[in-house]
C-alpha cells in the first residue's frame, strides 16, 4: 500500500465532509446522505484490492503452515 492512497483517502474525506456541512445548512440533508453514500463507495473501491490481497496472503501463510504440520 503506497502512501498515496492514504493521501486520496484523506482528500475524499475531507471534501465529503465540507459539502455535507454545506448541504445540510442548506436543507438538503437527502443529498448530503447519497454524498457520504458514495465518497464511501469511491473508498471502498479504492481498497478493496487490498484487502483481496491481504486475504490472499494470510491463505498462503495458513496453507504454509498446514504443510509444515
Amino acid at each position: 500500500m503506497t502512501i498515496q492512497i492514504l493521501f486520496k483517502i484523506g482528500a475524499v474525506g475531507i471534501l465529503v465532509a465540507l459539502l455535507n456541512q454545506v448541504l445540510k445548512h442548506s436543507g438538503k440533508e437527502e443529498h448530503a446522505y447519497l454524498l457520504n453514500l458514495a465518497g464511501l463507495i469511491i473508498v471502498l473501491s479504492w481498497i478493496i484490492p487490498y484487502i483481496k490481497d491481504l486475504f490472499n496472503e494470510i491463505m498462503e501463510l495458513v496453507n504454509i503452515g498446514m504443510l509444515m504440520l
